[in-house]
């Protein structure tokens, strides 16, 4: 039996139709699900999908029984849901989460959470609980096993399976004394947990905002366990009793009394800003420069914490615990950065007040680094770094197919120009229409590394030629057409989005693109077409055939343009004899152009080449380019929401539209804006580095990842 059964069981919850009670034989009984905070019950998602439809909308139709009494409760997030509530799912792929609100139960017993992934450097011993009915009469079972590895983001448990009815209990790691995963299921030889830490996953769902909250209330809680005068047993002081003790960082206590105050603080806006200061306080700390190959998504400050543990600087005196210092460090660096976007607050001092004392049997260094970080400035230590803009680009790598039609992809962070990690991808491939509904979700979680603050990751897509008018800027992160946030914005409305070549980046540079790309930075720009035609021999304007320029001959005029020359297209150039004058463009070397991905009548191309040549008149330089062209592409889209009559979403527009009885009035003009609709840009650095930083490790292979 556990040991700890004692803390385990007044969380445990049963899960059921609601009004089953206690009924011992199990009829309307689901599976098991544990209190993470008060009010909430975590489980699995297959568990509450039961429940059918009810459960889906939102109702209160999740029957919950534990040791205080029986209640119901309504599933507040999950992952994954069906898109429509009265169809289900054939399959509950990971991270098959599902948390239910119980707001009527907040004096309740909590199970205590690991922040971080385990490192299963060797089997892990663990303990499973539930409910289950395989000896025939409902109960909790409890069992102990051991974790012994990791199967895509599954835990793999062996020594003992979950019987039936324990899915959606916890998994209790018995060295750390915290919950570490829940009971998913068991196969022939061995049983799979849910990692906790998969709960991240539930930030990127609607709604998933108040994951954050659950969070706070969960540290809340087990702090003020851990405070209180009762003779019960807490999660904090059996962790103090287990730790090991080759164990380095924040003992259990401190970790509470920190987690209990990064509780009373705004959250971080993504996982960007937590990741920016771990990393910075990697490097002050232990000169760990080297980001790890797979990048986690912490969306609470707590989670910065669980990255730190255990570092270990083999330069350092025996005596030092950088773990310890790293720790203190970023917590002062969490005041730092909330003091700076939310203002001076009481719950900051506390933090404060709380690292100081903390630090004082720190180095010297570190408590310098801690004093400067509180002090009064806008940063402090003497690393300081200016405000860079976002931690991260996105890349966006797709290549030319492999397997019939299928385009392999693959997604990754671009730190500082030059280092890349990988988030994810498939080497198979997808058809070219399913490339935008499967690169949502990895594309959504590199976006939330990326993001710092209010500064927004790029976006960089390197695409074979074919994909040249992939209108990638208009890409959303949210299918809902009718929820009006960020997520469902499209891509190129919010942040920079712009087209690299992927054939020539898997070559060396040309000295023509260096020649080019540095004439560029330097300015002016100006456009040259990208493709030229001549009227034929004996002809005029109204009578002669059109004569174009072979791909050579467009290349010899694109070669001998001025410095500064960018191509400008007013149609598509990923077929036809528009892909054939943009491979002369980048075979000459430059590294922008503009062109338009949509299907047009060329009536406006006139238009369109005058309009983009005072654009790049205009911004004088390459790096310039990235503010208008944003701007232009909100404009654009604002345009369009107007109808030609006049009519918009709210009614007759006054300025536009003629009053009743007066006729039909003048049309409307045609937006300033219209020339840039589906307005596309390469921008590409012969700099930029497309493939796998030698560091990276094996490629993503198919769809079960790594």
């Amino acid at each position: 039996m556990s040991a700890f059964e004692s803390l385990v069981r007044p969380a445990l919850v049963r899960i059921a139709a609601p009004g089953d009670g206690y009924d011992p034989h199990g009829d309307r009984y689901w599976g098991t699900g544990f209190f993470i905070a008060p009010g909430w019950v975590l489980t699995c998602a297959h568990v509450v999908a039961k429940g059918g439809g009810a459960v889906w909308r939102g109702e209160r139709a999740v029957g919950i029984v534990w040791e205080g009494g029986v209640t119901t409760g309504e599933v507040a997030l999950a992952s994954p849901r069906p898109s429509v509530p009265e169809q289900g799912l054939d399959t509950w792929d990971f991270p098959d989460l599902a948390l239910v609100r119980v707001p009527d139960v907040q004096d309740v017993s909590c199970v205590r959470l690991s922040e971080r992934m385990p490192v299963i450097a060797e089997p892990i011993q663990v303990s499973l609980h539930g409910w289950s009915r395989e000896t025939g009469r409902l109960g909790i079972r409890d069992a102990v096993g051991e974790i012994h590895g990791v199967d895509g983001e599954a835990l793999l448990l062996r020594g003992t399976q979950p019987v039936k009815g324990l899915s959606g209990g916890p998994v209790v790691d018995l060295n750390r004394a915290a919950v570490i995963g829940l009971n998913k299921g068991r196969g022939a030889d061995e049983g799979a947990a849910v990692p906790i830490t998969s709960l991240r996953r539930l930030h990127r769902a609607r709604g998933g905002r108040l994951l954050s909250d659950v969070i706070r209330e969960h540290d809340r809680h087990h702090l003020a366990r851990y405070r209180s005068l009762s003779e019960d047993s807490d999660w904090t002081r059996a962790q103090i009793r287990h730790r090991p003790p080759a164990v380095t960082g924040l003992d259990p206590g401190r970790r509470i009394h920190l987690y209990g105050r990064l509780a009373e603080l705004p959250p971080p806006g993504g996982p960007g800003d937590v990741l920016h200061l771990v990393d910075e306080v990697r490097e002050q700390t232990v000169g760990l420069s080297v980001r790890p190959l797979l990048e986690d998504a912490p969306h609470t400050w707590r989670e910065g914490v669980g990255l730190l543990q255990e570092l270990h600087d083999p330069h350092q005196e025996p005596a030092s615990d950088p773990s310890l210092n790293a720790v203190l460090v970023y917590a002062a660096g969490v005041a730092r950065h909330v003091r700076e976007r939310h203002g001076d607050s009481a719950a900051i001092r506390s933090l404060g007040a709380w690292v100081t004392d903390a630090a004082a049997g720190t180095p010297l260094v570190v408590r310098q680094t801690v004093a400067g970080l509180l002090g009064p400035g806008r940063r402090g230590g003497s690393r300081a770094v200016p405000d860079a803009g976002s931690r991260a680009d996105v890349l966006i790598e797709i290549d030319s197919p492999r397997y019939g039609s299928l385009f392999p992809w693959r997604v990754k962070l671009l730190f500082d120009g030059h280092t890349i990690r990988p988030v994810d991808g498939n080497d198979v491939g997808v058809e070219r229409d399913h490339l935008h509904e499967t690169l949502r979700e990895p594309l959504a979680k590199a976006l939330a590394l990326g993001d710092r603050g209010e500064h927004l990751a790029a976006v960089e897509a390197l695409l074979p030629r074919e994909l040249f008018d992939e209108p990638i800027d208009t890409w959303r992160l949210s299918p809902d057409d009718e929820l009006f946030d960020e997520r469902s914005l499209p891509l190129g409305q919010r942040r920079i989005v712009v087209i690299r070549d992927r054939a020539r980046n898997e070559r060396p540079p040309s000295p023509e693109w260096h020649k080019r790309w540095r004439t560029a930075g330097r300015g002016p720009l100006t456009a040259v077409p990208l493709r030229a035609e001549t009227l034929g021999a004996g002809g005029d304007a109204h009578t002669a055939r059109v004569r174009r320029e072979t791909p050579r001959q467009a290349w010899v005029r694109l070669s001998e343009a001025e410095d500064g020359s960018v191509p400008v297209f007013c149609g598509r150039t990923g077929s036809g004899e528009g892909l054939k004058a943009m491979a002369a463009a980048l075979a000459a070397g430059h590294p922008i152009a503009l062109w338009r991905t949509g299907a047009h009548d060329h009536a406006d191309c006139v238009d369109f080449h005058e309009r983009a040549g005072r654009l790049l008149a205009g911004v004088g330089r390459a790096e310039v380019l990235h503010a208008p062209v944003l701007s232009l592409r909100k404009r654009v889209a604002a345009d369009a929401d107007v109808d030609p009559d006049g009519y918009d979403d709210f009614g007759p527009d006054p300025d536009t539209h003629a009053p009743t009885g007066a006729g039909e009035g003048p049309p409307a003009a045609p937006s300033e804006h219209a020339w840039a609709s589906t307005l596309a840009v390469l921008f590409d650095p012969p700099d930029r580095p497309p493939r796998e930083d030698p560091l990276q490790g094996p490629r993503m292979i198919g769809e079960e990842g790594w």
